[in-house]
């Protein structure tokens, strides 16, 4: 059963969640449709770009993305922190970036309004506004919908670009997010289109290792001192590196490759077994369920939200 959005997104658990949105009819029209023979590659620029837009106006930072022929992967920190702290007239800079700002609103701003009654309803809209910036679904309603309006623009139709909303999974743990990172950056690798995961430019795993050319979204950097820098993923990027490009090396039916005989050191720093690991990122695994992380973790949320339980992939303990 489809649940509401609100019991899906839920900062106070975790402010990390995996998302996804597919193309109608799983089509290509973000690449090249061997039917038609049509080429939509570009499209996936726009994605990049709205990106970098949506970035200077929300408090959502992204940890990982990889951008496919007919879908797209987001792995995402919401910052409701940040949005808290920003004030009136920064709330009011940010949204005009993306929207024009009510009439009464702009008089506020102005200074124009004559009586407290008019100051505290703007006020009050504020506020709402304020929430939006750390708001996932309209980060996501910002970005699907710019897509799905310049795709139709460029093809000279109507109708739905994207099959739903989006999808959204709760990253409950940091074992779970980092098999999410690896499993949205090995994206290309899975799909056989490239032969090593830094080959695409799709992926946030080249964003990383490449200098930035200003076209691509900043990304929620790897730390391991967190006095120097509060805010970040809590892993050594060297050793995540290392666990990508062991897992891109697993050997699975329906893919090429092999197991490394040397097992990275951060599994067990995490304390994941290797073998759940690799089926958590197995074919449709990942992208199951509504949450990511421990069974611990899993059952600790379900009955925080009063559920019996909650549908994830197996991300088992040592």
């Amino acid at each position: 059963m489809t649940r509401p959005r609100a019991e899906l997104v839920s900062v106070n658990d975790t402010p990390y969640y995996h998302c996804i949105g597919r193309c109608v009819r799983r089509a290509f029209l973000c690449g090249k449709d061997i039917l038609t023979g049509q080429d939509f590659s570009h499209r996936k620029a726009w994605v990049m770009e709205r990106l970098k837009v949506l970035q200077s106006v929300f408090t959502i930072e992204l940890c990982a993305y990889a951008v496919m022929s007919n879908h797209y992967h987001l792995v995402v920190h919401v910052d409701a922190n940040a949005a808290a702290v920003l004030d009136d007239d920064a709330v009011m800079a940010r949204w005009e970036l993306l929207f024009a700002l009510p009439l009464l609103i702009s008089r506020y701003r102005a200074g124009k309004l004559t009586c407290e009654a008019e100051r505290m309803v703007a006020r009050s809209h504020i506020d709402k506004l304020r929430q939006r910036l750390c708001d996932l679904s309209w980060f996501m309603r910002c970005l699907n919908e710019h897509i799905a309006r310049k795709a139709n623009e460029e093809d000279k139709c109507k109708g739905r670009f994207w099959e739903a909303r989006f999808k959204s999974q709760a990253i409950l743990d940091e074992a779970g997010l980092l098999a999410c990172m690896a499993y949205v950056d090995l994206n290309p690798l899975r799909a056989k289109i490239v032969d090593t995961p830094e080959a695409s430019a799709d992926v946030s795993l080249s964003a990383r290792l490449n200098s930035d050319d200003g076209t691509k979204p900043a990304l929620l950097p790897f730390v391991t001192q967190f006095k120097d820098s509060p805010k970040g993923i809590p892993f050594a990027l060297a050793d995540y590196l290392a666990l990508v490009d062991w897992t891109g090396r697993a050997q699975r039916e329906d893919k090429r490759g092999f197991i490394s005989q040397e097992t990275p050191g951060i599994l067990e720093r995490l304390g994941l077994d290797a073998d759940s690991f690799l089926i958590a990122l197995g074919q449709h695994q990942l992208s199951r369920g509504s949450v990511i992380g421990h069974k611990q973790a899993q059952s600790a949320y379900a009955k925080a939200h009063h559920r019996r339980h909650v549908v994830g992939p197996p991300i088992k303990a040592a």
